[in-house]
């Protein structure tokens, strides 16, 4: 279903950075060139004043934000509870998602069970007092990254969700409210014919989920841009694999979508990369009419057996994984990770072949690249060694490094 605007996905913009002036000029900067929300990531995030300085002039009730806080996830929908000041109108993303950062990090800083209840807890109380908004974040994103198949990535995604929805159910939120509080996520990279079917594919696998919890939930997805499919020597061509991606959420039906700037395996946007990622989809949805059209793909054999073929590969995936315990266990277990690796060798084998190429890393390689700023270097990622982690891979990386 379309917004009040007209516009047929949420146009999210993605802010990041330690620096709340910094961030609120960028937030306002987007917001009134036309993104419709943003996602906050970093340091801000997680302390009240920087956030509510950082959000100084944002209208939540018609602006929805969105975090990106691992394991400060509660600390930072405080921070955002606070700013909003109890308005019931109030359109807010928690996206709690504290099985992404475990998987992460590879532990998580104190016990994890305590840390999911802990999350459950705090969401249920803000159900009651923001009924608009969205609670948990079950992405697949993180196994994307290291490397995961589609199906091992769409299988993650709804594993998480199950064990959110346990989680704000024995938390005392009801079955229904709790399926609609969790957002789903999925990647979408550079084969627009494969992530459009993916995110069509987890809106079938979401109904089949929340169907077994008694109540059939329509699902809400989140799709941003892959990170493993950036290159960083030359990232020209990013904007190229970016537009392709936003194309395939546009058009596979997320709700919103989320694309990086084109610098981002370099580091931290500027100014300039960050209008780009933004135009990106103002042009696919504005001037490409991209969302003129419910499902496209509906009624193209190929994409439909595609779609079909990838939800029961994620299902098959999904029932192993719940019945070896579920996403936590099977981390824990390490029975996630060898074949997540298994699947990150299959595909790092085909660009090394020759039979998967890179433009301008394995092929059309510019000699001559010019160079981009960035604004800061990307934080790092703290790690406890208590299982496997799932770390993110970037294809190109080992290219660049061979020919440098």
């Amino acid at each position: 279903p379309s917004d009040s605007e007209g516009r047929s996905w949420n146009l999210r913009t993605l802010v990041e950075g330690g620096d709340a002036a910094d961030l609120n000029r960028a937030i306002l900067t987007d917001l009134e060139n036309g993104a419709a929300s943003v996602l906050i990531s970093g340091p801000v995030a997680v302390d009240a004043a920087k956030l509510a300085k950082a959000l100084e002039g944002v209208a939540l009730e018609l602006a929805p934000v969105a975090l990106d806080a691992g394991f400060d996830g509660v600390k930072a929908s405080e921070a955002l509870a606070a700013v909003a000041k109890g308005s019931p109108r109030a359109q807010l993303s928690f996206h709690l998602d504290p099985v992404s950062a475990y998987a992460r990090a590879g532990g998580a800083p104190s016990d994890f069970a305590t840390i999911l209840k802990d999350a459950a807890t705090k969401a249920a109380g803000w159900a009651s007092t923001y009924p608009d908004a969205k609670l948990f974040l079950a992405s697949g994103q993180v196994a994307h990254e290291a490397g995961a198949s589609m199906g091992q990535e769409l299988a993650f995604a709804l594993s998480s969700a199950v064990a959110y929805v346990k989680a704000l159910v024995e938390a005392g939120v009801s079955i229904e409210k709790a399926l609609s509080s969790v957002t789903l996520g999925v990647a979408v990279d550079q084969q627009y014919f494969d992530s459009l079917a993916k995110v069509r594919a987890l809106r079938l696998l979401w109904a089949n989920v929340s169907k077994a919890f008694g109540h059939e939930v329509q699902a809400q997805i989140e799709a941003r841009s892959s990170r493993r499919m950036l290159s960083a020597r030359d990232p020209w061509p990013n904007m190229l694999r970016l537009t392709a991606a936003g194309f395939a959420g546009s058009v596979g039906g997320a709700d919103v979508v989320v694309l990086d700037a084109f610098t981002r395996a370099a580091g931290l946007p500027d100014d300039f990369a960050r209008r780009q990622a933004r135009n990106t989809q103002l042009i696919l949805m504005e001037e490409s009419n991209l969302g003129r059209v419910d499902d496209p793909a509906s009624g193209s054999w190929y994409l439909d057996a595609r779609t079909r073929d990838l939800a029961q590969v994620a299902w098959t995936e999904f029932q192993a994984i719940e019945a070896e315990g579920g996403v936590i266990h099977g981390l824990e277990g390490h029975v996630i990770q060898p074949r997540i690796a298994r699947a990150r060798e299959f595909a790092e084998k085909a660009y090394q072949n020759g039979s998967a190429q890179i433009i301008g890393v394995t092929k059309f390689v510019d000699p001559d690249v010019r160079t981009v700023s960035v604004a800061d270097e990307v934080p790092s990622v703290p790690s406890y060694g208590a299982f496997e982690a799932l770390t993110p891979v970037r294809i190109a990386a080992a290219f660049e490094e061979a020919g440098q």
